[in-house]
This record gives structure tokens, sequence and C-alpha cells, in this order.
């Protein structure tokens, strides 16, 4: 069941799997996607293999505070924040995070701002959150393209849906098929409940974060990154380039798989999660 939880004055949405006394993980989702694309199976897959999870809707995403696109009202710091409250919103001193996409970096920033309240890190399809000398690649040519070319009208459902589909078709990569009807239904699911879909765009105006800070070699939480050999959005090296620079990190690499968790890597990302957290159960 939903459950609103107030944070720095403003109410997220949030939803729970499994019993409490369970060792805590919460998911950290990339900016403009809501909790549902935690998908209710993947989070009840987790919990049935022993661990409290909580998922939730960023702010201008879902069923959360929602501002006026355009102004946010907040920074990426305040997205930050909201993490660490939601800890407290449920009592928990800390936790495992287990992140995807833009929600890797919050979660890299969280464990240098916040080691004490960090268990572990899962890196799931993202890129080091730290500047530094690394000579990444870039998004693929046929992802840069259709970011390019695509147009969207938010204030038409059917324009955004079509848009967030064909989106989302990109980012599965070009080696595995493609299931439309599948990710027509989530996109759909998740246009219908938010309060204002519109507003997802306020992600894209977040200052970027300033704050001095340590390198990503100063992490102390054990960390997993796992990384699809399709990713378009963040070539294979960006994962490379966490594991090789946090102390100890391991790598998983999903055969074939593009940005994002998809339901054929479901089994073998929890079978992960579950041995990673371990030390905590």
């Amino acid at each position: 069941m939903e459950r609103p939880v107030d944070v720095n004055g403003v109410e997220l949405c949030t939803e729970s799997f499994g019993d409490p006394a369970d060792p805590p993980i919460l998911l950290v989702m990339g900016l403009g996607g809501s909790m549902l694309w935690w998908e209710e199976g993947f989070c009840r897959l987790i919990a049935g293999s022993g661990r409290f999870v909580i998922r939730y809707d960023h702010r201008d995403t879902g069923r959360s505070a929602t501002y006026e696109p355009g102004h946010p009202g907040y920074t990426s710091a305040d997205l930050r924040t909201d993490a660490m409250a939601l800890l407290d919103g449920y009592a928990l001193p800390a936790a495992h995070l287990v992140s995807v996409s833009a929600g890797g970096a919050l979660a890299q920033l969280l464990a240098l701002d916040f080691p004490e309240r960090v268990l572990s890190l899962v890196l799931i399809s993202t890129s080091p959150a730290t500047p530094g000398d690394r000579d990444l690649p870039p998004p693929n040519s046929a992802f840069a393209q259709f970011v390019r070319s695509s147009t969207v009208d938010w204030s038409d459902p059917d324009s955004v849906i079509d848009y967030l589909v064909g989106y989302t078709r990109m980012l599965a990569g070009d080696q595995r098929a493609f299931d439309e009807n599948e990710a027509r239904d989530l996109v759909r699911a998740d246009v219908e409940r938010a309060h204002d879909f519109a507003a997802r765009q306020n992600h894209d105006l977040l200052a970027d974060d300033d704050k001095k800070r340590g390198p990503l070699s100063s992490i102390t939480a054990p960390t997993l990154v796992i990384h699809g050999t399709a990713d378009p959005m963040f070539p294979l090296a960006h994962g490379n380039a966490l594991a090789a620079e946090i102390p100890g990190a391991q790598l998983l690499q999903l055969a074939g798989a593009g940005h994002g968790v998809e339901r054929a890597d479901w089994d073998t990302i929890n079978q992960a999660i579950v041995t990673h957290t371990a030390s905590d159960a």
C-alpha cells in the first residue's frame, strides 16, 4: 500500500514490501522516473528473498509533491536529502541503496555525503558522479539521434506516451527483442498516475551539484556495479570506470542488456542484490 511521508516540508509518495525487520533496501530511481519503474513484481521478488524494500516517487514524479513545469523550486541536493529523510520517515538509521541511471549518481553522492547511513551500494546502468579525467564514450549514435530529433507535446497524454515508448525502446538497446505492449502499459500507467506528468521536465532544469567532496575512491560502502553490455546511454566503459574507482567494487555484466532493469534480468539482479546485502541479513 502506498504511504505518504513528509520530508523536508514536502510530501513524497512511498511504498514498502516485505518485513520491516529484514535488512532495508531503498530503491532510488533515475531522474524523471516514478517508482513504477521499479516494477512491483521486481520489488516483491527482492522482498521474498528476505529484504525490506522501499520504493518512492521523486518530487515531480508520480504522486509526490509536484511543481509548476519550468519552475522546480528545489535543487538536486534536495533530492538527495529527500532520500535520507525517507529513511527517517521509516525509522531506519541506514539502508542499502539500490539505484539505476541518474539515481546511481544520487546514490554515489549520498555514499560520499552520508556514509554512516549507506550500508552498501548497488549501481545499475549508471556513470561516475564526480568529475575526473576518464574519457568515457558518449551515448551511441542511434540513441543520440533519437534524443535530438524526437518531439513531444507534454500537454497531450497520447503524444507523451508515444514519445516515452520510443525512448524506452532506444534505452533497451539493439541486442534483445523489445516488448512494445509491455512498455506501453507501464508508460501509460505512469502518465495516468502522475499529478502532472509534464512536471517531470523540471528534473532537466536542476542545477549541477557544486559541493566539494572527495573522489569516488573515498567511498567506503561495499559496492556492486551492474551494467548491461548493450547500454546505449552509458556504454559499458562507464560501469567499468565505476568498478575501477570505488575500492573493492564488484562488477556484474548483463550480456545483451540495455539501460535499466529488464524483466529478463530480474532473477539475476535479485540474486546479486541478495548476495551483496547478505552481511546485514
